[in-house]
């Protein structure tokens, strides 16, 4: 569960990014959240992640309190959380496969276990059979599902991810949208940030809106 309760968060600079944001998503449940560009979403995320720690107010994922976690604590958290962000840093270095490994191994896990682990996200994501390829020759499409293989090999328990079809046409945002469906299916409580009116038509989802950095009534 992810509680967030009359949560403000000011950058340095002064400015709000959110004010006192109060809401709840249960386990197991799929939210979306979205708003105008600078509406506060991609903070929201970082603070779930403790990414980002707010100025007011408290955030408790998973049972932990975010504004008081540090070093090794953060690190537990995340290992529990499937993070999907603008900014996710291919390795463009090594191969598919090594790129989804590499959680796996800064956790510590057995190189035989972890590579099953990773198999099984690729074949998740309709990858498997370019375990061997270099991400520069992936698609921007595929490219994001490298990401989101990434994201889920932890086989964590909250999925969240920041604007996760930006810049991809229409029928692969769907295969990504109906990606995350798929996990929310399996019980995974799914977090997803997007500005895409066209993405959210028909959505049984809950959506929170946020304006300013406000949750829109």
């Amino acid at each position: 569960m992810i509680n967030f309760s009359n949560v403000s968060k000011r950058y340095p600079n002064s400015y709000d990014a959110l004010k006192n944001i109060t809401f709840t998503v249960e386990t197991g449940e799929m939210v979306f959240i979205t708003g105008h560009s600078g509406a506060g979403k991609s903070t929201l995320l970082k603070l779930i992640a403790a990414i980002e720690r707010p100025t007011s107010g408290s955030i408790i994922v998973n049972g932990q309190n975010i504004g008081t976690l540090k070093g090794t604590a953060i690190s537990i958290l995340r290992r529990n959380l499937g993070l999907v962000f603008q900014d996710q840093k291919i390795l463009f270095d090594r191969s598919v496969f090594d790129n989804v490994l590499l959680p796996l191994q800064i956790s510590g896990f057995d190189l035989k276990a972890a590579a099953g682990r990773v198999r099984a996200a690729l074949d998740k994501v309709g990858l498997l059979d370019k375990e061997k390829a270099r991400p520069i020759t992936l698609s921007g499409g595929e490219q994001q599902r490298l990401c989101i293989a990434r994201a889920v090999v932890n086989r964590p328990s909250i999925l969240i991810a920041d604007e996760p079809t930006g810049n991809l046409d229409t029928d692969y945002a769907r295969d990504i949208m109906n990606m995350f469906r798929s996990f929310h299916q399996v019980g995974v409580t799914v977090l997803i940030a997007t500005h895409d009116a066209e993405l959210l038509g028909g959505a049984q989802q809950r959506i929170l809106t946020l304006d300013h950095g406000k949750l829109a009534a």
